[in-house]
């Protein structure tokens, strides 16, 4: 008589980890490992970051340059290399930020970054559906801004104090301000504050700290400030709708790059309209310099 196979139980987690694994935990981007506390410090090191990098950026330059403590303030704001140095200091500013980020979603590795974060698509938020929305948000922004008169500010003082200037705030507002802020804002920050105080007063709390950042760069322009708060304010209640950020980065992306396109073609668009006003008219080419007046909101 032969004797009865017995069926084989199906291999599980346990039979390949090891034995001190720890088993995987679901992934909930409402209900992160880090708290409140990480959300907030992971924003004050964002922007101290900022500081710190374009202090060690633009320092050296001083001292070289022989700048007092009285010129100070005027040389860092009029001296075309300053400025560049300042806006380059950015760049590893941003990819800091986005190790400290690393550091606490991941639990220096113990957890996966983006799928904690919620980098997935949410339903009807595809990519072309993103995109559509994020051309829709700078349409709207340009009507705004045109009613308001688009008076210039600090930050246009910036992009044009030189070509390079320009192209080094182009490639911010396209390659890294939109990654590092929704990683920031509405991925670390939000899900933190959202679990500890619920959904509305964490939407409220992200678009006060948001604006914390980037009203004083506006201040002179109503139309901006209406427009960077609007984009952030759709993309922060996106968030918090789905769960998902990937939809949130891609309309920022798009909403950015598009803008950049802009600041980079704007000497050639000079030579259909060399006296450009202030307001856009009804000759597509002057429309288009305008337009580059709104670029780099987000860096």
């Amino acid at each position: 008589m032969s004797t009865p196979i017995e069926p084989v139980a199906p291999k599980t987690y346990a039979d390949f980890a090891p034995n001190d694994a720890p088993p995987p935990r679901d992934v909930n981007p409402d209900n992160p490992p880090w708290n409140v506390w990480g959300g907030t410090g992971l924003w004050l090191a964002s922007v101290a970051l900022m500081i710190v990098c374009q202090a060690l950026f633009l320092v050296p330059y001083l001292v070289r340059q022989g700048v007092s403590a009285k010129d100070l303030g005027e040389f860092s704001t009029t001296n075309p290399m300053a400025v560049f140095l300042q806006v380059v200091s950015l760049i590893p500013a941003h990819l800091l930020t986005l190790g400290v980020a690393w550091l606490i979603v991941t639990r220096i590795g113990k957890r996966p970054f983006f799928a904690s974060l919620g980098w997935e698509w949410a339903g009807p938020f595809t990519f072309w559906r993103s995109a559509g929305l994020a051309v829709f948000l700078l349409l709207v922004g340009m009507g705004v801004i045109y009613l308001e008169g688009n008076p210039e500010t600090p930050l246009d003082k910036v992009i044009n104090s030189s070509r390079a200037t320009a192209i080094a705030a182009a490639c911010l507002a396209t390659f890294t301000a939109p990654l590092v802020e929704e990683v920031v804002y509405r991925g670390v920050l939000y899900s933190a504050l959202q679990r500890a105080i619920g959904a509305a007063w964490a939407v409220v709390i992200v678009l006060a700290l948001f604006a914390l950042v980037h009203v004083p760069q506006y201040i002179t322009s109503l139309g901006v400030i209406f427009t960077i708060l609007m984009l952030s304010t759709i993309l922060t209640l996106i968030r918090a709708r789905t769960g998902k950020l990937l939809p949130c980065f891609v309309i920022h992306l798009v909403f950015n790059g598009i803008q950049s396109l802009f600041i980079v073609a704007s000497p050639y668009l000079q030579r259909f309209a060399p006296q450009a006003p202030q307001a856009p008219p009804p000759d597509p080419a002057l429309a288009l310099l305008w337009l580059a007046r709104l670029a780099g909101s987000q860096f």
